[in-house]
């Protein structure tokens, strides 16, 4: 069995001084899996996630904002970094920019 490669993985904060980290890695397609790529992007305000993406296994891809967790529909890569960004844009837009 093949084990998992990390692709990605980007941690820094942003000019808040919020966490910002995205881990994507390449794994076996599986039922699980099915497009070969597992992922965790979070981000982090004052020590709580107030953001994350993921594809737990049992619960599938999902996302989290503002308390609520609501199924996510994973297209490839690029579009989940993609709509996570816009969400933590948002959020700093309602919380900092408003």
């Amino acid at each position: 069995m093949t084990k998992a490669s990390l692709i990605r993985h980007n941690r820094f904060n942003d000019p808040y001084g919020n966490i910002v980290e995205m881990k994507i890695w390449s794994v076996p397609v599986t039922e699980h899996t099915p497009y070969g790529v597992k992922y965790w992007l979070v981000y982090i305000v004052s020590g709580e996630r107030v953001i994350g993406y993921d594809n737990e296994r049992g619960k599938g891809d999902h996302k989290h904002v503002d308390g609520k967790q609501e199924l996510y529909s994973f297209v490839d890569v690029d579009v989940l970094v993609e709509d996570f960004v816009s969400d933590v844009e948002a959020f700093i837009r309602r919380h900092y920019e408003g």
